[in-house]
């Protein structure tokens, strides 16, 4: 196929895929799929919209966060994925149903639109209508995300997009997370239990931030749970990147010392913790063994190859092998569930998250659900699931 033919593919592709986003949208918009914005009190197995006045996505564009009223007084604050930029080039990338669909580089979310709210609210442990979902009596915030910082920036960020025109990326994660836990503590202001959870994105957004949660708006819960799922991202200038493109906080961009920024994130929450004894806090980590999307981003940074095959997913794999070791080193009982469910809308590689899916109630691995697994684990009944397959 000559250069030309695969640009006009491309073409096609990447019309047909805005098409689809926009009848996705169409559909959601004024139905009963779309959350409503929350006007008085919530009532209980209800999602509702509320947008923050001070919040703001990626794009400038407005930004709200979700929530549902459950009937007990376990607290769920879970941190939405949705990519990730780290330099002009990614910044220059975001997602949109397109590049999708033509297979052109895209990073992340940098806006909040009707497509982001099935990933958000209907499906895994946060959805409301199955009796599957053993947490569906919980209360939930779920701290959406669309600024391509792993929820910690502080910045407004410069770059040239691709059309040439100069555009900000606004990098306000953590002043969008600022804002979600005023509207978490207005709603919920007592947790006998919090369940802090993120995937993709927000898988590392939990080591980062959850410190903040239990010392500045819940310290009075004694009883905390922290999950992150598919959060391995090896790149050698995160520091640089969350103190001088993101700003993140000192606290967060000097403890990153290594490649890996979920462990050396992991490392300094545990010895913050240690100052409390009081609390009971556990630790669990989820990934696929040969993640289709994360391996496609250590290739770009490699390799600037937007793209997974078999050689980066093995990369991959040795480097959760190492990920599992080095978290179990911590010696706080980490535990672990891994699976090897494969993807079939892609050529190789297994599944990117599945904690917000239909896997996370519906597929087993050793016979456990993560469900199952991650209920259990909450209920001090900790157990890992899927070690084997590290053992090869």
């Amino acid at each position: 196929m000559s250069e030309k033919s695969k640009h006009i593919r491309q073409i096609i592709r990447a019309g047909l895929g805005d098409l689809l986003e926009q009848s996705i949208s169409q559909r959601i918009e004024g139905t009963h799929l779309e959350a409503p914005i929350l006007i008085g009190a919530p009532k209980p197995h209800t999602w509702y919209r509320i947008p923050l006045a001070e919040g703001l996505s990626g794009d400038g564009s407005e930004y709200h966060i979700y929530l549902k009223k459950g009937t007990t007084d376990n607290l769920c604050i879970f941190f939405s994925g949705g990519g990730v930029a780290w330099n002009e080039y990614t910044a220059a990338r975001p997602v949109t149903g397109g590049r999708m669909a033509a297979g052109e580089p895209n990073f992340y979310w940098n806006n909040l639109r009707p497509v982001t709210q099935i990933m958000n609210i209907h499906m895994g442990i946060t959805e409301a209508a199955t009796e599957h979902n053993p947490f569906k009596d919980w209360n939930f915030i779920v701290i959406t995300y669309a600024t391509g910082d792993f929820h910690v920036g502080n910045n407004e960020f410069p770059y040239k997009a691709q059309d040439g025109s100069h555009q900000i990326l606004y990098f306000h994660g953590h002043k969008n997370f600022t804002e979600s836990m005023k509207i978490s503590r207005a709603h919920f202001p007592h947790a006998d239990k919090i369940l802090i959870a993120g995937d993709s994105a927000g898988a590392f957004a939990v080591p980062a931030l959850a410190g903040e949660i239990a010392d500045d708006w819940y310290p009075e819960c004694r009883d905390l749970t922290l999950f992150s799922d598919s959060g391995q991202f090896l790149y050698k200038h995160w520091r640089h990147t969350a103190k001088c493109i993101w700003k993140a906080k000192d606290v967060v961009w000097k403890s990153i010392h290594t490649e890996n920024i979920t462990v050396d994130w992991y490392r300094r929450l545990v010895e913050e913790q240690k100052k409390h004894p009081e609390r009971k806090v556990r630790y669990l980590y989820a990934s696929s063994v040969y993640d289709y999307l994360l391996s496609a981003y250590y290739n770009d940074v490699t390799k600037k190859k937007y793209a997974t095959d078999k050689e980066v997913q093995e990369a991959f794999y040795q480097q959760l092998k190492d990920m599992v070791e080095e978290l179990s080193k911590l010696e706080v009982g980490f535990s672990f569930f891994l699976n090897s469910w494969k993807n079939p809308l892609t050529k190789g590689g297994t599944i990117h998250t599945a904690v917000r899916s239909p896997e996370f109630y519906f597929r087993t691995r050793g016979k456990r659900t993560m469900a199952t697994w991650l209920w259990d684990a909450v209920h001090d009944r900790r157990y890992d699931v899927g070690m084997g397959l590290l053992k090869k």
